[in-house]
């Protein structure tokens, strides 16, 4: 598969207002210097090449949002610093990177996450499933989708819509998971009290064969933040 930038596949499942930039295939893309001295002398290949297609994807992104490209810093949990006025998320893994931003004036956090169609490893679904969520995972029949992935990619887009706003960790079991296979969406309960995030987030996912790609945005009319 040939690499590529578009918004073809984290497109068809992101709000309007949100603007993506995507790769697919072998991953490529460059630094500009202020990047570049967020690595060590001692990154492996696999983790510069991942970190120069995210920024790479974050600037085809803003720029179709019409910001000039500049560096993307990282805070301390080496999450993206965008730009004033802008809130963002980048995700990659294996043959996929992308990049989602939009404005602040339409939204206030907007988390994607793409993971490989595979099982997790073992031990790991009973990690960060609830009660209820193992029971539905065990109740599929469908073989083409790996839903315990599903359910993993969902929590991670949870934790990058709400990191943004409440600044502390979320763990898995406080958020509670309702896939609706029908429509490729899903509803998600956060079972902490915070002052800005809401306790009840939505959001899309879509299955490519190869990858499982999440969603979840909150309006910025929406959000006391």
């Amino acid at each position: 598969m040939t690499s590529k930038i578009s918004s073809t596949l984290m497109g068809t499942i992101v709000p309007a207002g949100i603007y993506c930039s995507e790769q697919v295939g072998r991953l490529s893309g460059s630094l500009l210097p202020a990047e570049e001295e967020l690595l060590g002398p001692r990154t492996v290949d696999k983790r510069r090449i991942e970190f120069a297609a995210g920024r790479t994807c974050a600037r085809g992104a803003l720029r179709l949002l019409g910001r000039p490209s500049a560096p993307l810093m990282q805070g301390k949990r080496h999450e993206p610093l965008w730009p004033e006025g802008i809130v963002g998320s980048i995700t990659h893994c294996k043959n996929y990177c992308a990049a989602a931003v939009a404005g602040t004036k339409a939204y206030a956090t907007i988390g994607i996450d793409a993971e490989p169609n595979e099982p997790l490893p073992a031990g790991t679904l009973k990690l960060i499933a609830r009660p209820r969520e193992l029971a539905w995972i065990a109740s599929r029949k469908e073989q083409d989708v790996c839903w315990d992935r599903l359910l993993f990619s969902i929590k991670e887009s949870i934790y990058k819509v709400w990191y943004p706003l409440e600044k502390c960790w979320l763990e898995f079991d406080q958020v509670e998971i309702q896939v609706h296979t029908g429509t490729q969406t899903f509803q998600a309960i956060v079972l902490r009290n915070a002052p800005s995030c809401p306790s009840l987030l939505r959001g899309a996912f879509l299955n490519t064969g190869s990858h499982l790609l999440t969603c979840v945005s909150v309006r910025a009319t929406v959000c006391s933040h």
